[in-house]
């Protein structure tokens, strides 16, 4: 690894699917790429615009796919230049959150901050390598090179091994991302039909996974139309190994089923956040019967003493502290009963 005007650099050369050179310099990537037998890959963090710009153009590079690369809100997709072929993608991972914030009742609660991480791969592929950008070093590219070197029987097929391998770990993330949201989904539904009835934990735990699922949508549903794309370029990418057609359309199933997964996802946080309301109705409707039935049990002997105007000694009747005792006996049972309808959730 080096670092230059173009960022963080990882490189690695590869011949007949072994690992011959590594840490190679940037002003050696054109040659490479011309010798034959020779698959490369060189990895750029965080690099500077110009000097982006200044390799672009030595290894001709499509300006308006480096624009892509370096600008942010770009979305997945994969297209066609002249020399090469463009792809964006990004890998997301689950950051751990602090479920006990969801009780929060401040604004600012991190109970409802996301807690998805996407970061964006940009990659062009060249005939014999493949050149990634990444604007950020939290994505560990460690684990598309481990990829890579576990089959060196496959990197012999060229470069359409390596954009697979890229995709296929890309992937697989979305569908650990996919998992962590899923068990948080079957937890949250614990805790709907829990029957102390955390209605605001509930609440924050809704809108956080909805919003989480939000984001992930937008970056999981467009590598359909990504790996689309390769397949139908792999020619010109000079992929003409039939050998490589089972790994692709096995990539393109697991895509498929992670789409189909957020979706189901989706509904399924929908309709927690239906039930919920539907619960709260059910639960307020039984608070309802509740303070009625009470009600009209002290509304009979309350309209007897008053339609006959009952009135009867009492202890302290016509004495000073008799207004104080019977004033603290009402404060006193209109605190029990606040305490109690408190704790029952009632108001």
């Amino acid at each position: 690894m080096s670092n230059d005007g173009t960022g963080r650099i990882t490189s690695c050369r590869w011949e007949h699917g072994k690992v011959v050179e590594e840490g190679f310099p940037l002003d050696e990537v054109s040659e490479l790429l011309d010798r034959d037998g020779s698959l490369i890959w060189v990895d750029l963090c965080e690099p500077d615009h110009a000097g982006l710009r200044a390799l672009a153009a030595e290894l001709g590079l499509d300006p308006h796919a480096v624009e892509d690369a370096v600008s942010a809100g770009e979305r997945p997709k994969a297209t066609r230049h002249a020399k090469h072929t463009f792809l964006t993608v990004y890998a997301t991972r689950l950051v751990p959150g602090d479920d006990a914030a969801d009780a929060s009742d401040g604004p600012d609660a991190s109970g409802r901050e996301s807690r998805l991480r996407t970061s964006r791969i940009s990659a062009f592929v060249l005939p014999r390598g493949i050149i990634t950008v990444r604007g950020d070093s939290d994505v560990d590219m460690s684990q598309v090179l481990e990829r890579w070197n576990d089959d060196p029987d496959l990197l012999q097929l060229g470069v359409g091994a390596l954009v697979h391998g890229l995709l296929d770990t890309v992937v697989d993330g979305h569908f650990e991302s996919i998992q962590q949201l899923d068990d948080a989904i079957e937890g949250l539904e614990d805790l709907l039909f829990d029957e102390r009835g955390q209605v605001h934990a509930v609440q924050v735990r809704t809108y956080r996974l909805r919003k989480e699922l939000v984001e992930l949508r937008r970056v999981v549903l467009p590598m359909r139309d990504v790996v689309n794309a390769v397949l139908r370029h792999r020619g010109e990418l000079d992929q003409r190994h039939t050998a490589l057609d089972g790994f692709y359309d096995d990539l393109y199933d697991h895509v498929l089923r992670a789409a189909e997964w957020t979706e189901s996802l989706r509904d399924m946080v929908t309709t927690i956040f239906e039930t919920n309301l539907s619960l709260q109705d059910a639960r307020l409707n039984t608070v309802m019967k509740k303070l009625t039935g009470w009600a009209a049990i002290i509304a009979v002997p309350t309209a007897v003493t008053g339609w006959f105007g009952q009135n009867v000694p009492y202890p302290g009747f016509g004495r000073p502290w008799g207004v104080v005792f019977s004033a603290a006996v009402i404060a006193g049972v209109a605190v029990t009963l606040y305490g109690v309808f408190r704790r029952k959730s009632w108001i």
